[in-house]
């Protein structure tokens, strides 16, 4: 099997002088050059597997280079270096066509992991014929609200690279399930996802259960053991909840995060490692900042790139949907014989506020097709908190509107509960239903046609 070819092009000496020795030594074919045009020349003449391109150069830049060599192979992966580290940066490479941007200075270590990362790329591409970043996988990422595909776009574009990302949102609202989609979309997926639940972990386990440690290094450690951080090692670190760190861990994440090394409890050397940090909070880490409890330095470490994740009380029109989902999971699950929701449990679901968010609803799902009977899930099997809200308009937000406003939007929730609830009752008899609200039948009929509602949807 041939060795992996690879060009470099940096003008400085001992820049090309470091890679070629340390690529050389893993068994890579290796061509440098510090002039760009020299290298247009070697690849217009030889086959490359990847190109490692400066993004600063005299004559020309690192994208114009690409772009040039991307004429004559187009389909080689080529990674960007650069001392000018910034997001835009990075975003416009990549979306030049670069694979991925290592910031300067940067560790032989990291250098070596992302060319082992396109390796892998070269070999996806081998297979399929089609760049990874093209079939991106966000399929357990459910809704189609505008604040949702908001933060998806940014997931998107950010999940190639090689970027330290912040969520942000309440719980219950997916970080976790954002941060694995990162990672399964990222050129790292190969790698461990490592989940650090900063919350559970008390103070006095979290050093050696982050940093690991070495035999004899306190009473009960009777062997070595690989901490969190280094069993991500080539992967993503997804730290949940990061802002309850105590001072003394923040601080040495940031120098972890900073030197890509960390050194075990009781050991004496240090050990280099390649992690992209996914980091989540409830909390508001910028306040935090200013309250002096959080590191800025080390918040402007993780928020590269920061995500905000809406609350489920923002996108109400995906409630549905996720509802149906987490039926069909639960109705696997349990064998049951249920397959639709009820509009008037529709209805229900849709008017609550959600305080936690879609956990909330997925465990309100849960709870109905467990204990529900039939083939439809109806308000009574919500629980009773959904029933008692859903008499009482939500009132969140109300204040911002006028007073008529406000009137128009409360007498429409009532008249979508009371209605339903009737429908619900009767089985969908209108006559019935409308004798018990004593209204005639035209205007009962008139109001369930207001807002799409049908008799045979509640039989």
């Amino acid at each position: 099997m041939e060795p992996f070819k690879i060009l470099v092009v940096d003008d400085e000496t001992a820049m090309l002088k470091s890679c070629h020795k340390v690529l050389m030594q893993e068994g890579y074919a290796v061509d440098t050059t510090g002039n760009p045009v020299e290298a247009l020349q070697l690849i217009r003449q030889r086959r490359y597997d990847l190109l490692i391109v400066d993004l600063k150069m005299p004559e020309m830049s690192g994208i114009e280079l690409m772009a040039l060599a991307h004429e004559t192979q187009p389909d080689v992966p080529v990674l960007i270096i650069t001392a000018y580290a910034t997001l835009e940066t990075a975003l416009h490479a990549v979306s030049q066509g670069a694979f991925d941007y290592i910031p300067k200075p940067f560790s032989m270590s990291h250098l070596l992991c992302t060319v082992e990362r396109c390796i892998h790329y070269r070999s996806v591409v081998a297979r399929s014929g089609v760049p990874p970043a093209h079939t991106g996988d966000y399929r357990e990422i459910i809704g189609e609200s505008s604040p949702l595909l908001r933060a998806l776009e940014v997931v998107r574009k950010v999940a190639a690279l090689d970027v330290n990302v912040l969520i942000q949102g309440e719980s219950g609202t997916g970080k976790e399930l954002f941060a694995r989609a990162l990672h399964r979309n990222s050129g790292r997926s190969k790698g461990a996802f490592v989940p650090i639940d900063c919350a559970s972990l008390p103070e006095t386990l979290m050093e050696s259960e982050l940093f690991g440690y070495e035999r004899g290094a306190f009473t009960g450690a009777n062997s070595s053991k690989q901490g969190l951080l280094e069993s991500a090692n080539g992967g993503t670190a997804f730290f949940d909840e990061i802002g309850n760190l105590s001072p003394n861990i923040q601080s040495k994440l940031l120098r972890i995060l900073q030197e890509r090394k960390l050194r075990r409890l009781g050991a004496l050397k240090l050990t280099g490692i390649d992690v992209r940090v996914v980091s989540a909070s409830n909390r508001d880490l910028q306040s935090m900042v200013q309250e002096e409890s959080f590191r800025k330095d080390l918040f402007y470490r993780l928020n590269v790139v920061l995500i905000h994740l809406p609350p489920l009380r923002d996108r109400k029109e995906d409630i549905p949907v996720l509802a149906r989902r987490f039926l069909e999971e639960f109705r696997v699950k349990f064998c049951k014989p249920v397959e639709t929701i009820s509009s008037a449990a529709l209805v229900a679901l849709e008017r609550y506020h959600w305080p936690g968010n879609v956990r909330e609803l997925r465990n309100v799902i849960e709870r109905a097709v467990s204990l529900g009977e039939g083939h439809q899930v109806s308000l009574l099997d919500l629980p009773p908190v959904l029933l008692d809200s859903d008499v009482t308009p939500i009132l969140s937000g109300y204040e911002r509107k006028s007073f008529q406003e406000a009137k128009r939007e409360a007498v429409e929730t009532f008249e979508k509960v009371y209605i339903t609830r009737l429908l619900e009752r009767t089985a969908g008899n209108v006559s019935q239903a409308s004798r018990m609200a004593n209204l005639p039948r035209t205007v009962f009929h008139r109001i369930m046609k207001k807002y799409g509602f049908f008799s045979r949807k509640f039989r």
